[in-house]
C-alpha cells in the first residue's frame, strides 16, 4: 500500500512535467503561426496555463457540486449516510469532510476538494437505495481514500491542464485555418514541414492529453479500491458494492464529462471506442484485485 502510495506520487510528478511538455510544444506551434520570439510564446502559455490551473484548483469543487445538482446535509437529514462518513473519518483520522446527496436514481458517489480540510463526499439517492451498510460503507471508504490519498487535488491539477491543452489547441487550430497573418515572414517562414509539424500538434495533443488523464484517474480509482479496503478491512463489501454498481448502473441525469474521472463509476456508460479513453478501470478488474486483498487479511 505504501509503496503504491510512493509510486502514485511520482507518477504525478512524471504527468505533470509530461503536460508542461505538451503545453510548451504548443507555445512553439504559437509561435510558427504568429511570428512571434518562441522563449517568450512559449513562456507566455506556460504562465497562461499555471494561471488557468490554479484558478481551476480552488473552484473545481464548487462546479463539480453545482453541475451536479447536489445539495448539502446534516446528520439529522440522513443519518445513516452521515454517520458512516462520520465514523470513516474517525478512523482514518482525516477531517470530517461536507456530506452531499444528489437526487439521482443512478447509483453513484464522487469526493472533491483541493485536500483533506475542504473535502466533499457526495452521494445519489439511487446509490443509498441499493447498497448495504457495509457496502455503503464500502464505498464511502473508497471516496475518502481519494481524499486521503490527495487524488481529488491531482485529478483538479490535471483536470485544469486537460482544458488548457484543449482550449490552447483549438484555438490555434482555427488561427492556422481560418485566421492570422500568412505572409513569409510568419508561419515558420513559410517552411511547409514546420507548418505540417505544427498542425500535426494541434491535433494530437488533447488526444495524448485526454489519454494521460485516462491513466492517472484509472490508477487512482486502483488505490482508492486499496485504500477503501484496508480502512474497513472488508474488500468483499465494496466488490459487492461495485458489482451493484455494474448491476444497476445508468447514465447520471446531469451528465458533463468534465467531472466523469470524480465518480466511482463511469456515470456516461461509454462506447467501446471511448473505453479506450475511459477514466475507470473495468469493474471486473477492480472486484478482482479486492477479492485478492481479501485473502491477504
Amino acid at each position: 500500500m505504501y509503496r503504491a502510495i510512493a509510486a502514485n506520487k511520482r507518477n504525478t510528478v512524471f504527468i505533470i512535467a509530461l503536460f508542461l511538455i505538451i503545453l510548451a510544444a504548443l507555445g512553439w506551434v504559437a509561435s510558427l503561426f504568429t511570428g512571434g520570439d518562441p522563449l517568450v510564446v512559449t513562456g507566455g502559455t506556460l504562465v497562461g496555463a499555471g494561471i488557468f490551473t490554479l484558478i481551476q484548483y480552488f473552484a473545481a469543487g464548487r462546479q463539480a457540486l453545482a453541475i451536479s445538482g447536489a445539495r448539502e446535509i446534516q446528520k439529522a437529514d440522513n443519518p445513516r449516510l452521515y454517520r458512516i462518513v462520520e465514523n470513516l473519518s474517525i478512523t482514518t483520522g482525516t477531517p470530517m469532510p461536507k456530506v452531499y446527496v444528489i437526487d439521482d436514481e443512478a447509483p453513484n458517489a464522487f469526493a472533491t476538494g483541493r485536500d483533506p480540510k475542504h473535502a466533499v463526499v457526495a452521494a445519489t439517492t439511487g446509490l443509498l437505495a441499493i447498497m448495504d451498510d457495509a457496502e455503503l460503507e464500502g464505498v464511502m471508504a473508497h471516496e475518502l481514500g481519494h481524499v486521503q490519498n490527495y487524488d481529488i487535488r491531482v485529478s483538479t491539477i490535471v483536470f485544469g491542464l486537460v482544458v488548457a491543452v484543449g482550449f490552447l489547441a483549438d484555438i490555434l487550430l482555427r488561427f492556422s485555418l481560418f485566421g492570422g497573418n500568412r505572409n513569409s515572414n510568419n508561419n515558420g517562414g513559410g517552411n511547409p514541414i514546420l507548418l505540417i509539424l505544427g498542425i500535426a500538434a494541434l491535433l494530437v495533443s488533447p488526444i495524448v492529453a485526454g489519454a494521460v488523464q485516462a491513466a492517472v484517474s484509472r490508477q487512482r480509482e486502483y488505490l482508492a479500491d486499496a485504500t477503501g479496503a484496508m480502512t474497513t478491512r472488508h474488500p468483499d463489501a465494496l466488490a459487492s458494492a461495485l458489482q451493484k454498481l455494474e448491476a444497476y448502473g445508468r447514465p447520471v441525469r446531469r451528465q458533463n464529462t468534465s467531472m466523469a474521472h470524480m465518480w466511482i463509476s463511469d456515470p456516461n456508460k461509454p462506447s467501446a471506442v471511448q473505453k479506450l479513453f475511459s477514466t475507470h478501470p473495468p469493474i471486473a478488474e477492480r472486484v478482482e484485485r479486492l477479492h485478492e486483498i481479501g485473502g491477504g487479511f
